[in-house]
């Protein structure tokens, strides 16, 4: 059970602040305090009122005055964080007029955050014991605390390991009580003991770990008849929400996705059909939800499958004369989500046993989340009641991963594996990889073990040489202005020559401004030189270029046409 220490330390710090009184009027008159209601004579019974409501801290308390009632108040306090607290709620609250007051305090025997951590310290040493807390903790220390992340000097990886596999829950139990919610941690270590340049900054994991792994499972010492229906949810708990990397190409399916795990209750979504090509975090996102379900309820039944394990338990149940067995068992859950649907295809008795699951869910409230390589109308050998019943909910793209979106995924790759990439670096691999997720953490984790194995620091020669065993090079076509009005205009189905003309119709004016984005995408025109092509003014192209950007980032049948112009332009 986790519990608060007790705590006894004769150390002193100094602290000092600076506060107009609560007033508000700057002459010495006698007055009525705003906040108190204290009659208030002359100075000095000013500052006896805050001396008295400074007495509980029992330190030293000095209280000099200025002019316009400006109060000075040096206090020397226990080493107590709830004198710390006393001290400032009643000088700073009470005695603060307005918002131009200024508090500082000076602790000079140590910073706060490093005050939180030995606090920290005290309650993992009592219930770690003794024993086992100078083995682990005792060579540990703050190194630095900002914008909520607290950043820990540690002596190797094996502690960080140690302390994210065996002391989680006590470790981020007491840095909660002691520094708030939404607390990020982080690990330096040096690889070579006092080489600075051997330092790896690490940012803690963020994997579920309410998940338990089967021994634990086994091992649980609850009454068998108390326990609830026992499985392998097969959730990865590093696939949460935390360590999903968002953009504006996922934007969409993530605060779907993200709504469903935080509302299972209500009737939204479901079900949830997921497709995209292979690599872009389908997998990833519905695992989160899972992991986000079991979280806010721990007894909630939640499976993953992929459409294949599926398969394999069916033909089990089948050659075992077990198929209503199997279908019960199915519908007894929560939450189902079915991973690579696409694999259903041509599995006649597959979809049969999947029909009567699907339903029962459904009506009863629970989540059917898919994914799949496609959408459900480009799905064959699947009987088209199915497919139909896939069509209830919401159907989704998850499109390959933009160039920010790829900046975005290494650099966060790249922290949580302790490497320092350069914006060169970074820019360079993001550049060159157009395809998956799983490709950038490719070139991530061949960057780590070439460095590694080469005893070289990651420079942009090695990176070259690491894209070029993992990225497949792509043969891209030059884009030149008679390309994009060519394509735009097949596409809008209009005559090039009608796009030059003065027409302000609604398709050509959309074609217009199409052009202009794609041109100052793809080609090195600058703005009135595409002007100049198109018979326009340059604050005409520079409004036609922002009008779409503008709009992509909110209308799904533009993204789609951008997206349709440029594989028509580049194959």
């Amino acid at each position: 059970m986790f519990h608060e220490p007790a705590r006894a330390s004769n150390s002193y710090i100094k602290l000092t602040a600076m506060a107009r009184f609560g007033c508000g009027t700057k002459r010495y008159h006698p007055r009525r305090c705003d906040m108190c209601c204290t009659r208030v004579c002359d100075i000095y019974q000013i500052i006896n009122i805050i001396k008295r409501r400074l007495s509980p801290c029992r330190g030293l308390v000095r209280v000099s005055c200025y002019k316009s009632l400006t109060f000075r108040a040096v206090c020397f306090l226990p080493n107590n964080q709830e004198k710390f607290d006393f001290f400032f709620t009643n000088f700073c609250y009470y005695f603060v007029f307005g918002k131009g007051a200024s508090v500082c305090a000076d602790r000079t025997a140590m910073e706060e955050y490093k005050l939180k951590w030995n606090r920290c310290l005290d309650k993992i040493r009592d219930n770690l014991g003794e024993e086992r807390f100078k083995a682990w903790f005792s060579k540990v220390e703050a190194k630095d605390y900002a914008d909520h992340k607290l950043v820990l000097l540690v002596p190797s990886r094996f502690y960080v390991e140690k302390f994210e596999d065996d002391f989680y829950n006590v470790m981020h139990a007491a840095i909660r009580s002691e520094f708030g919610d939404g607390i990020r941690l982080a690990y330096d270590y040096f690889v070579i003991g006092g080489d600075q340049g051997s330092k790896v900054s690490i940012q803690s994991p963020e994997h579920s770990h309410l998940l338990k792994n089967k021994l634990e499972q086994s091992l649980s010492n609850k009454p068998v008849e108390s326990r609830a229906m026992q499985f392998d949810s097969q959730l990865n708990s590093a696939l949460n929400f935390e360590n999903y990397v968002t953009g504006r190409s996922n934007r969409l399916p993530y605060t779907i996705a993200e709504h469903i795990a935080n509302h299972p209750e209500k009737p939204d979504f479901n079900p949830f059909f997921l497709y995209g090509n292979v690599g872009v975090g389908k997998t990833h996102l519905i695992q989160a939800i899972g992991i986000r379900i079991k979280e806010r309820n721990p007894r909630a039944r939640v499976l993953f499958v992929s459409m294949r394990q599926f398969q394999n338990l069916y033909q089990s149940a089948y050659l075992k004369k077990e198929i209503p067995d199997f279908i019960n068992w199915f519908q007894q859950m929560d939450a189902i989500l079915f991973d690579d649907l696409q694999e259903l295809s041509g599995k006649t008795g597959t979809a049969d046993a999947l029909f009567p699951i699907f339903n029962h869910l459904h009506q009863n409230n629970k989540k059917l989340v898919f994914t799949c390589d496609r959408p459900p109308m480009e799905l064959d050998g699947i009987a088209d009641r199915l497919i139909d019943r896939f069509k209830w909910g919401i159907t989704e793209p998850l499109e390959n991963p933009d160039y920010e979106l790829r900046r975005n995924i290494l650099k966060f790759k790249a922290s949580r594996n302790g490497l320092d990439l350069s914006d060169d670096i970074i820019d360079l691999i993001a550049k060159s990889s157009n395809g998956s997720v799983r490709e950038l953490e490719g070139i991530v984790m061949g960057l780590y073990t070439r460095s590694i194995s080469e005893n070289a620091p990651i420079t942009v020669d090695l990176a070259e040489k690491v894209i070029s065993h993992l990225v497949k090079k792509v043969e891209r076509k030059t884009v030149n202005f008679d390309m994009i009005v060519e394509n735009t205009a097949e596409f809008y189905r209009l005559n090039p020559d009608a796009i030059f003309s003065k027409s302000r119709l609604r398709d050509i004016a959309d074609a217009r401004q199409m052009i202009m984005y794609l041109c100052k995408k793809h080609t090195g025109l600058s703005s009135p030189a595409i002007g100049a092509k198109l018979n326009r003014k340059h604050a005409t192209v520079l409004h036609g270029i922002s009008a779409v950007s503008d709009r992509l980032e909110v209308s799904r049948e533009l993204q789609e046409a951008v997206s349709t112009i440029e594989k028509a332009m580049l194959g």
